[in-house]
């Protein structure tokens, strides 16, 4: 049976993933910073749109946030707007931003007190992913809480964790983004060598994608590495931002990590040759003039 959610945020990643919770019988009310997008979603998905995060979760049994960074999430959920206080005992809270662990247990805090089930619940996949409702949802939270979340986010999702109490989906998501980071620079430098080698690269790749040197990188982005297209995908702004929380935890836990500190900087030189919205595998443009 179709539930009431209100989802807040409507980029790339929200808008499609509010797109299939409708599709999959739900009764939305949404709610973006820019209301002309709140207005074209609902014109062409149906539901509708509230102006502040509170209006939108009045009423609401789910409320799903995907937002931008820590302040965002922090403004509609505790804010003036903020969501929270309009949620009712008993309600579900999920975030799908990429912020802070800290902001994830500060929320899950909060939750306890107000009654809410609040899940930390980051997602992989990029924009491909939640157009396609193929995402992976690393989960953190109360056991209750995941078991309440978990079905609703089937709409969009081809794998979905529990790891952990509350925080635990941010810090898993963090080892995520570490190691796609490696993964990309690797992978940049191997098609560099191939290709000022001469070599047909379409040919190489057939080949070791076959191997150990597989990956989901390799599969779906050596080829328009080759070609030099990058405008798609998730982009170097967004990932610097992911970078950032991650070497930042590392910090907070004494764990040195020399190579993500590297590849962040690396993302900084894409930055500076204007790449801030090419997709990550930009990290070739460095190597190959």
């Amino acid at each position: 049976m179709g539930k009431n959610i209100a989802y807040l945020g409507l980029g790339v990643m929200g808008a499609p993933m509010a797109r299939h919770l409708a599709a999959a019988g739900h009764s939305l009310t949404v709610y973006n910073r820019t209301a002309e997008k709140a207005a074209a979603w609902v014109a062409a998905h149906g539901g509708r749109s509230a102006p502040t995060p509170a209006e939108a979760a009045a009423g609401a049994e789910v409320v799903i946030a995907c937002v931008g960074a820590d302040a965002d999430l922090e403004a509609v959920t505790l804010g003036p707007d903020g969501a929270f206080a309009a949620m009712t005992p008993g309600s579900l809270f999920i975030d799908h931003t990429t912020v802070s662990a800290e902001i994830a247990r500060r929320l899950a805090g909060e939750g306890v007190a107000r009654g809410l089930n609040v899940v930390d619940a980051p997602v992989s996949g990029g924009q491909a992913g939640a157009e396609n409702g193929k995402l992976t949802i690393m989960v953190g939270g109360s056991e209750a809480a995941f078991a309440a979340a978990e079905p609703i986010m089937q709409a969009y999702a081809q794998r979905i964790g529990h790891m952990g109490p509350a925080g635990s989906g941010q810090l898993t998501k963090m080892v995520n983004q570490l190691c796609i980071a490696g993964i990309l620079q690797g992978l940049s430098e191997g098609l560099a060598l191939g290709m000022k080698a001469g070599l047909d690269m379409d040919s190489v790749v057939d080949v070791i994608a076959k191997g150990a040197a597989q990956s989901w990188q390799m599969d779906n982005r050596a080829r328009t590495m080759t070609r030099g297209q990058f405008d798609f995908g998730f982009a170097v702004d967004w990932m610097r931002k992911d970078l950032g929380l991650a070497l930042d935890e590392a910090r907070r836990l004494g764990v040195p990590l020399p190579l993500g500190a590297l590849v962040d900087q690396f993302y900084a030189d894409v930055q500076g040759m204007g790449g801030n919205r090419n997709d990550t595998s930009s990290l070739i443009r460095r190597l190959v003039k």
